[in-house]
C-alpha cells in the first residue's frame, strides 16, 4: 500500500470511498510482493498494481464489486494448466489478493493507517483476511507505542482489549520493529495456530491476519566521495534506498557532485556511523535492512569504520579495493580485535564478478551482490539451472528477517473463468 499512499490520502481527505486490493500471499513466480496494492475509487479511477498486468482487469472488477456491496473478499489467482486463457498468472505463480472497501471516517484503524503511511510514519496495519464472518475486514493500526481501531467497532473505544486484540497488537508491533510484512494465524483466544486452510480457520475458530509493515525506505550509506560512488548512488536510488554519501574531504563531498543522493555529509566515516546509532527509530535509523558500501579503499578511513560496521546488525557491508588491499585490510581488522565470524560478514572486494570496469558497470556489480545477498540468489545465470527463480520463497514458510515477508498462502479459491 506504500506505493499508492499519496493517492489514497488524497481520496481519503476528499471523503471519497474506494476499495483497496492488497497482495496478501504469494507462491512460485508471482510478480509482486505482499503489500503491493491496487485501488479503485467510486468514480472508477484506478492506481497501483498487484500483478504487473496479469490479472489487473479481474482485480479491478473485484474492487468495483466490493465498493457496491461494502463487503471485503479474499481471492486467489493462479495459473490453470487446463485453460491457458483463464484469468491467472501466466508466469506460473499464485497470488492471494484481499479486497477491502474503505469509507473515510468509518474505521479508525484504516483512517489512521492511511494517514500514517502517507506521512512516512512507521505503522503496521493488521487486517483480518479470513475467519468468522463478523471479523473479516476488521483492522488495527499499530505503531511503536499506540494502537488504533478495534475488532468490534461497536464497542466503546475504552473497552478492555480482548486476548485476540492483544495478540494481534503484539505480533504487529514485533513485525513492525523488524520491518516485516506477512500473515499470522491466531486462535480466537490469541494463541498462535500456524498456517491453516480458510475453511479450517472458520471451523476451528481461528483468524488469519495480514500485517503490513510500512516503514521508511532502507538506508544505503556510501562512504567515499569518488566517481564510483556517484554511480552507486544512482543505482541505490533506483533500488529504493535512502542514500547518504559521507566523506571527510569537503572538496569532494558536495551536493553538486552527488545531486541524486538524499544526503551528503562531510565527516569522518566512523564518526558519522557512530552518530547514526544514537538516533531514535525512524527515517534515519540503522537496522537490518541497511547497506554500507565502503568505497574509500584508504586504511585510515576504512579500518575504524569497518571495525564498527562489522559488529552491527546491518544487512550488508561491502568494501572496495584490490586483492592486495583486501588482504591488508583483513590483517588490520584482526589486529583491531575483530573475530573471524565478524570479518566473514565483509564483502570484499565489493560486488560480483561481472568483468565490470566503468563506474556504472561497477555499480551494477555492487547492486547485484546486494540483491543476491538479500534474496539468497546463487549468482549464476538463470538459464543454467532448473529450480525456483525466487530463492527466498523456498527457504521458509514464514517471513525472513529483513525481507518484505513473503509467506506461503493458504489455499483460497483459485479464480478461473
Amino acid at each position: 500500500m506504500q506505493d499508492i499512499a499519496e493517492q489514497l490520502r488524497a481520496w481519503h481527505a476528499s471523503g471519497r470511498s474506494f476499495a483497496v486490493a492488497t497482495v496478501v500471499g504469494v507462491a512460485g513466480s508471482a510478480p509482486r510482493d505482499p503489500g503491493a496494492a491496487l485501488a479503485v475509487d467510486a468514480a472508477g479511477e484506478a492506481v497501483g498494481s498487484v500483478s504487473g498486468g496479469c490479472v489487473e482487469g479481474a482485480v479491478y472488477e473485484l474492487c468495483r464489486a466490493a465498493l457496491a456491496s461494502g463487503e471485503p473478499v479474499l481471492k486467489r489467482f493462479g495459473y490453470n494448466d487446463e485453460d491457458a486463457f483463464a484469468v491467472g498468472l501466466t508466469c506460473g505463480g499464485v497470488l492471494d489478493v484481499f479486497v477491502q472497501p474503505v469509507t473515510p471516517g468509518t474505521d479508525p484503524a484504516l483512517d489512521t493507517g492511511i494517514a500514517a503511511i502517507a506521512a512516512g510514519t512507521p505503522v503496521a496495519l493488521a487486517r483480518v483476511i479470513a475467519g468468522p464472518g463478523g471479523l473479516v475486514g476488521a483492522a488495527l493500526a499499530v505503531t511503536a507505542d499506540t494502537r488504533h481501531g478495534s475488532l468490534s467497532p461497536a464497542r466503546p473505544a475504552a473497552h478492555r482489549l480482548t486476548a485476540l486484540e492483544r495478540a494481534i497488537t503484539a505480533e504487529a508491533r514485533a513485525m513492525l520493529d523488524a520491518g516485516r510484512t506477512g500473515r499470522v494465524v491466531l486462535g480466537l483466544d490469541g494463541r498462535p495456530c500456524g498456517e491453516r486452510e480458510p475453511a479450517t480457520v472458520r471451523e476451528q475458530g481461528s483468524v488469519t491476519v495480514f500485517v503490513e509493515s510500512c516503514v521508511p525506505p532502507p538506508r544505503m550509506l556510501v562512504f567515499g566521495a569518488i566517481d564510483f560512488a556517484a554511480a552507486v548512488v544512482r543505482i541505490g536510488k533506483f533500488l529504493g534506498y535512502h542514500v547518504t554519501v559521507c566523506d571527510a574531504r569537503p572538496v569532494f563531498a558536495t551536493e553538486r557532485r552527488f545531486a541524486e543522493a538524499d544526503q551528503v555529509v562531510v565527516d569522518w566515516p566512523h564518526r558519522y556511523l557512530d552518530s547514526q546509532l544514537a538516533l531514535p527509530d525512524g527515517a534515519a535509523a540503522i537496522d537490518g535492512r541497511t547497506v554500507l558500501c565502503v568505497l574509500t579503499h584508504d586504511a585510515k578511513f576504512d579500518i575504524p569504520l569497518l571495525e564498527r560496521a562489522l559488529r552491527l546488525p546491518v544487512g550488508y557491508v561491502g568494501a572496495m579495493g584490490s586483492r592486495r588491499t583486501h588482504h591488508d585490510r583483513l590483517a588490520r581488522l584482526r589486529e583491531a580485535g575483530l573475530t573471524d565470524a565478524e570479518i566473514a560478514r565483509l564483502r570484499s572486494p565489493i560486488g560480483l564478478d561481472l568483468g565490470a570496469r566503468t563506474p556504472e558497470e561497477t555499480a551494477v556489480s555492487v547492486a547485484a551482490e546486494i540483491i543476491a545477498h538479500r534474496r539468497g540468489g546463487g549468482c549464476r545465470p538463470l538459464s543454467s539451472g532448473s529450480g525456483p527463480i525466487h530463492h527466498d520463497l523456498a527457504r521458509t514458510d514464514g517471513p525472513r528477517p529483513g525481507s518484505r515477508g513473503r509467506t506461503r498462502p493458504e489455499r483460497a479459491q483459485v479464480t478461473t473463468l
